[in-house]
This record gives C-alpha cells, structure tokens and sequence, in this order.
C-alpha cells in the first residue's frame, strides 16, 4: 500500500488496521461505513529443555531433562469499525489469549512448586480497544477510549503478519505490556513523510512488577477498574522519508507506586515509582528484502523500596511479591528475503517465500539497585532461523528452529516451532 493509501486508512481511524490489505466494500462499489477484519494464530511446538519451575534455581540437575511440546492458539482477534461520518468514527477488538476464558492451573514457583488454580480477569479475554474518535484534518485526530499504547515495535506492530517468528519478538513481550493497551485520551496526526501521536493514560501498577517480567503485568488491571491516581503520558513519531524504510522513536513516563488498592502510609510520601521507558524501531522492506529491529531500554525509581514493598504484600494480594530492577532492556533484529520475488509468475500470484534469521538480546534484570537481588537467567540471548511462506496475501505458513543462549552456569533452551496465521479485512 502506498503512502497515501496509508493516510486514507488512518483517516478512517483504524491505526492497527493500516498493514492489512482492503477495505469492505458495498455491491454498488462505494467504500462500505462498517470495518470488519481479524488476526489469529495456531501454533506448535517441541522445546527440547526440561519445563521443571526448578531448571534455574538447581540447572545442573537438568542438564539432560527431556522435552515438552505445547500446542496453543495465542491470539484470535475480532475488530469492528464504523465511520458514522462528519469526522467521527468507532473503533473496537476483542482477543482471545489460549483459546478463551477458563480456569488455568500454573505451578507456582514461589510457593514450593504448588499447583494453583487462577482465573484472572482480562487474562483470556480482552477487550484490547474499543474507542470513538474526531477526525479534524489529517494532521489532528483526537480520540478517546481503550487504545493501544504504540511503545516499541510490537505493541504497533503485532499482527502475525508484521514479524517473521512464530511468536511475538521475545524481548519487547517479555519487558513490556505486549499488547499494551490503556484506556485514555490520543492525539495523532499526519503530515507529509511524518506521522506523530501522543496519548495521556492511568500508569502503570508496581504492585503486579516482577524479576522475569519487569513491568509487563503493571498495564491493565486485577479489579473491575483501572486505578487511576498516578497519570502517565507516551508518545510516538514515525518518518517514511525514505522509500521502503520507516524510522520510529516512542516513549512512556509515570509514576507507577500509587496505583493500587493498598494506600501507602505517609513513610512513603516521596516515594514514586517513575516508569521511563524509550524506544527506537524500523522497517525496511524493498528489493525483495525486510529488515525490521528494535531497541528497547526502561528505568524504574525506587525499585529497591517498591521491591520491599512488594514481598511485604499479602498472600491473597494480585502482587507477585518478587525482586524488580531498575533497569531492563531489550534488542532484536531480524532479516528475511523472499525468494518467489525472483519469479514474476510467482509475484503476480502475490505468493511470497521468505528465509529469515532473527536475534535477540534481552535482560529484565539489566541493572539492579542495591539491597534487590539480580537473577542472571533472567537475560538472555536468543538466535532463530526459519521460513514464512505465504500461499495468499493474508495467510502465512510458519517454521522455525531457536535456541535460548543462557548464562554459562544454565542451560540452554532450543526449540522447533510451528505456525499458521491470519490477518486481513472480511468483505461484507
């Protein structure tokens, strides 16, 4: 899609739609008020490594464990839109995380290896966006509601189309909200080669930080509403300057200590939990080549007191009550080039065959402040190598071998993996 065919999709009001191919249309050939479109994922695999809650705390005991396979469905994704015209517009997505809502029984690592049974709210189902919006111009938007929160490649790329591996990139899923989305206020607008939005949510939640997933788990909210005492703000800026290349910086900052139920008592009055996250990401896709990559780096204040604070929870609390750094980050790159470019019968097919290569580098524990205990397997790199056929535009076929390159005293984690994915518009 060219660029302006871009602009026009944005000015719909359908940011996350804008990589997918089509638009409904109506019998008689206007373009169609009503959005309808989708993205989901079947996926296998065989990790040839032991999945005991023990393989970091005692390595050495399973260092010749034998595999596990996993089958899951990650996501199956449902948005609608509507254009109810003069400007304004509706917004909305469902996903379905594993398969839908049910109960999920989990060993608990920090209970002895226990088996626990949890529901967790908004664990299974989501409601990921649901928004109206006021369109002025192409270079202001405003829009209002439950929106994604576009830090980082994946949280404004995440469709399966739009990454080679048969999973989301591992380090931005790892140390941020993937997909992060927060109910709030955006403002967004495009102008030449320049695409800008800056949003104004609830901060992020310190109680529900952790070791292996730094501030993953702090969006969103264990209770029928997101507490909103803290306030945060974030912001991206996309170029396509160049022909085939986008460029993106983003960030986020807020305070992050106050947004829970438990009040701290005045001993805490300075203390503030300021989450500063800043990203740069891009895309390259020309000559029958895409290269894509990101580099992710976050601070948190007061990590040591909210690390206290948190083993000091009750059992029944939403708090995984473990050790947060202070710093974490995450980088990857990945390659692929599509070899049925070099056949014009197979271009004209719109059929595609990618070879690509993928590496990682992520540490959820990169700095850690003092008295907060640094877990080494906690970073990690990992290198993958695999396939992405696509036999039509919107579906595509995936396979991959990967290996998890651990810290010398653990072991490594290889794995295969399988996939097949979907995203596009349904005609009405």
């Amino acid at each position: 899609m060219g660029m302006k065919g871009k602009m026009a999709v944005l000015a719909l009001g359908a940011v996350v739609w804008c990589a997918l191919p089509g638009q409904a249309e109506k019998k008689e050939g206007r373009p169609s008020r009503l959005t309808i479109g989708g993205y989901g994922e079947a996926v296998a695999s065989y990790n040839f490594f032991s999945d005991s809650y023990l393989r970091y705390t005692s390595p050495q005991n399973y260092a010749n464990s034998r595999g596990h396979g996993r089958f899951d469905l990650p996501h199956v994704v449902f948005f609608i839109g509507y254009d109810f015209g003069k400007g304004w517009s509706m917004g909305s997505e469902i996903e379905f995380e594993h398969g839908g809502t049910e109960s999920a029984m989990e060993i608990e690592e920090e209970e002895g290896g226990e088996y626990e049974s949890e529901i967790e709210r908004g664990g299974e189902v989501a409601l990921e966006q649901f928004w109206l919006q006021k369109s002025f111009r192409p270079e202001f938007n405003v829009r209002l509601g439950h929106i994604i929160v576009p830090v980082g490649g994946t949280n404004q790329h995440h469709m399966p189309t739009e990454f080679f591996g048969v999973y989301r990139p591992e380090g931005e899923n790892t140390i941020l909200p993937c997909t992060w989305h927060e109910t709030g206020i955006s403002l967004w607008g495009t102008a030449g080669k320049w695409r800008y939005e800056v949003l104004f949510l609830p901060g992020l939640d310190s109680d529900r930080f952790s070791r292996q997933n730094w501030i993953n788990s702090g969006a969103g909210s264990p209770y029928e509403f997101k507490i909103g005492t803290s306030l945060a703000g974030a912001f991206r800026v996309d170029n396509y300057s160049v022909p085939g290349l986008r460029l993106s910086l983003s960030g986020y900052a807020g305070n992050s200590f106050r947004n829970t139920l438990k009040t701290p008592n005045s001993n805490y009055d300075d203390v503030r939990g300021a989450v500063m996250v800043g990203a740069f990401d891009f895309n390259y896709s020309a000559h029958n080549f895409v290269v894509r990559g990101s580099v992710d780096y976050g601070h948190l204040t007061d990590s040591q007191i909210i690390t206290t604070w948190n083993k000091n929870n009750r059992d029944d609390s939403p708090s995984p009550k473990q050790d947060v750094a202070s710093d974490a980050m995450a980088a990857g790159i990945e390659a692929g080039y599509d070899f049925f470019g070099l056949s014009p019968k197979m271009r004209q097919k719109e059929q595609k065959f990618y070879l690509f290569a993928r590496y990682d580098f992520y540490d959820s524990m990169f700095r850690t402040a003092p008295g907060v205990m640094k877990y080494d397997w906690c970073g990690r790199q990992r290198v993958a190598a695999g396939i992405n056929y696509y036999p039509i535009r919107d579906i595509v076929i995936k396979a991959e071998y990967s290996i998890g390159l651990m810290r010398k005293q653990y072991n490594d984690e290889p794995a295969v993996s399988i996939g097949v994915a979907y995203a596009g518009m349904f005609k009405l």
